[in-house]
């Protein structure tokens, strides 16, 4: 049983977010950006963002040409294009809001890691920046293997980098944007599990355990766990979770900015003086589709034998800290925004794209539920 006070100032707003990671929090500040007179909650089961917006390595990048010939496959070449202007901006759009410093954002250009001098990337470099080049007013990406020597990697063929790409520091992210939140009003409640979502005719309920808040609009930005709160809805999206190590090396690191190699699907970055390195979960996509946190370790001993014959060859080192994040995928990266009635929208599945897109699709889905 809840007061009058509680009903008042806690259980009853304009607008409930569900999820307060990137996405959640920045469709809530979009809210009150368009309209400063609403009242704004955003509900989140954790104590802190459940999913991977702040278990990422805090790389602001938009693809790999590998990455972006495969979106070209799956969505034409016009989608790619659009896919990578939705990441730009929303990259763009943080920046603006919170501040490049605040979230401690360097550019020191993005690299992909070829093996075999016969890889489809090296052969369609100038197609990928001839797509992008009216989105960028050049080209992006160039063949750069006067690099290899001094960066010190292992088996490496060629080294393709990007001058845009960039990193940051997650951590600060999701802080400054929860700050910016609380500066607009936003109340952000946590340890709100949602079990349940009913519209009625005059408002929306939404259930977190034996809590119930009433809102006008709910916004569900919710990624990876969508469909188990969406039990009804045919949704394509699948949970991918993905491994993060922080490596402490004995040697000063012989390179800087963020790398890539295999098609996107392993990663690893400086960070002042450690490295931060992660993915493989291309070798267990099926285990790997799971929204349960957790170390597949045949996973992390790809990772590792990778680190000592590829990123690290022949240097000393420890592993600091090993942590997972859940993603969320689907038959291509496209975000899902789109309105499930007039009072609710979501905007989620993002790609494992979260740090560059969350920002605009949140934009988006807020911008969705106000056009009425």
């Amino acid at each position: 049983m809840h007061s009058l006070w509680e009903k008042q100032s806690f259980l009853s707003a304009d607008v409930t977010i569900i999820g307060a990671g990137i996405t959640g929090l920045s469709a809530a500040a979009t809210f009150k950006e368009l309209d400063p007179s609403l009242s704004v909650i955003v509900l989140e089961k954790g104590v802190l963002p459940t999913g991977a917006s702040t278990k990422n390595a805090g790389f602001a990048c938009f693809g790999s040409v590998s990455e972006l010939l495969n979106d070209v496959e799956t969505l034409g070449e016009n989608g790619m294009i659009s896919l990578v202007e939705k990441r730009w901006d929303g990259l763009q759009k943080t920046c603006q809001r919170l501040g490049r410093s605040v979230i401690d954002l360097q550019v020191k250009n993005g690299y992909e890691l070829i093996f075999d001098r016969s890889s489809n990337a090296l052969q369609q470099i100038e197609y990928v920046n001839s797509l992008l080049s009216p989105l960028f007013q050049g080209s992006v990406f160039r063949n750069a293997n006067e690099k290899l020597e001094a960066f010190g990697f292992g088996t490496t063929t060629d080294l393709i980098e990007n001058t845009f790409e960039g990193q940051l520091d997650t951590g600060k992210l999701i802080s400054s944007l929860w700050n910016y939140c609380n500066q607009l009003g936003i109340k952000v409640h946590t340890g709100c599990h949602v079990t349940d979502i009913k519209e009625e005719e005059t408002c929306v309920r939404v259930a977190s355990d034996d809590v119930v808040f009433k809102s006008e609009k709910v916004a569900i930005c919710t990624n990876a766990f969508t469909k188990k709160l969406l039990k009804k809805e045919e949704l394509d999206i699948v949970p991918g979770r993905g491994i993060v190590m922080s490596i402490i090396p004995k040697q000063p690191l012989k390179f800087e900015g963020t790398f890539h190699y295999h098609d996107g699907y392993y990663y690893f970055r400086d960070y002042y003086d450690k490295l931060l390195y992660g993915g493989g979960r291309n070798l267990a996509l099926e285990e790997e589709q799971t929204d349960s946190f957790g170390i597949n370790e045949s996973v992390k001993k790809k990772l590792i034998e990778d680190l000592e014959t590829i990123i690290l060859p022949d240097q000393e080192y420890e592993i600091e800290m090993t942590w997972s994040g859940i993603m969320a995928f689907g038959s291509n990266k496209s975000p899902i925004v789109k309105k499930l009635s007039n009072r609710i929208a979501m905007g989620v599945r993002l790609g494992g794209m979260g740090v560059a897109i969350g920002s605009l699709v949140g934009e988006e889905v807020a911008e969705l539920l106000t056009a009425d």
